[in-house]
């Protein structure tokens, strides 16, 4: 299993809950596609539920980056929620403690 996701409602918010291994690939492909998806819908306040998330490689992380960018752009707000410690390091050590 390489990337689960699945996006629900909670009032405003719109929360995408990610499982498994976001990397080079289904993964990082997974989380473009969901989030394209979510601005097209006019979804501009997005949560992303990491707590399931296994592996993340530079490839994910780009990902985020740019998905970043993307809901930035459209006047909106990307928040991440649940990165485990190891998960956080990656991320630091990937120059994108912005995100």
């Amino acid at each position: 299993m390489s990337v689960i996701v699945n996006s629900r409602e909670v009032r405003s918010l719109t929360v995408v809950d990610v499982s498994g291994r976001i990397t080079l690939g289904q993964g990082s492909n997974a989380i473009r596609a969901i989030l394209r998806e979510l601005l097209a819908a006019g979804k501009k306040t997005i949560l992303l539920n990491l707590t399931k998330v296994r592996n993340i490689d530079s490839s994910g992380i780009a990902e985020l980056r740019s998905g970043f960018k993307a809901v930035a752009d459209a006047g909106g707000s990307l928040k991440l929620l649940g990165l485990t410690k190891r998960l956080k390091e990656k991320v630091l050590a990937a120059g994108a403690a912005h995100i």
